[in-house]
């Protein structure tokens, strides 16, 4: 079982496969994950890969969240947040398969980690709305 954010700090391998419905389109993204220390209980997530997505030419994707841990009777989660600094989810480390929804109207967010075969895991986002309905899996190894 996971203990902490600690142990996330450090560069991953990230591959991901976005499965889109919607537009019977399917995407693939190769590249690193990186959490890097930005306060005692605090670690920036920054992404970075190649992504093909569909028969449109490749380009470079990013992304970047706030993983926040916690002390005491929370110690075993992390709120993850927008770049701003806004909520967005929480994982519960004292599950190995924690899940999680985030209502971002119209669209909502369903994310299902899987830390059982750490060092290596995955979080898989089913995403619906109006305009939306995909599933992306990424997967991190340790670099």
């Amino acid at each position: 079982m996971l203990k902490g954010l600690n142990q996330f700090e450090g560069e991953w391998q990230l591959s991901r496969i976005i499965k889109d419905r919607r537009n019977d389109v399917e995407g693939r993204l190769s590249g690193t994950a990186t959490f890097t220390r930005s306060a005692p209980l605090e670690l920036q997530y920054e992404e970075e890969g190649q992504l093909v997505y569909g028969q449109q030419p490749s380009m470079i994707a990013t992304r970047r969240y706030i993983w926040r841990g916690f002390e005491g009777e929370h110690a075993s989660k992390i709120a993850v947040a927008f770049e701003d600094g806004s909520p967005f989810h929480v994982i519960a480390l004292d599950r190995s398969m924690p899940d999680d929804d985030h209502q971002c109207d119209p669209d909502f967010y369903h994310v299902s980690y899987d830390f059982t075969a750490w060092p290596e895991w995955e979080a898989v986002w089913r995403v619906v709305g109006p305009s939306k309905d995909y599933r992306m899996i990424s997967r991190y190894k340790r670099m």
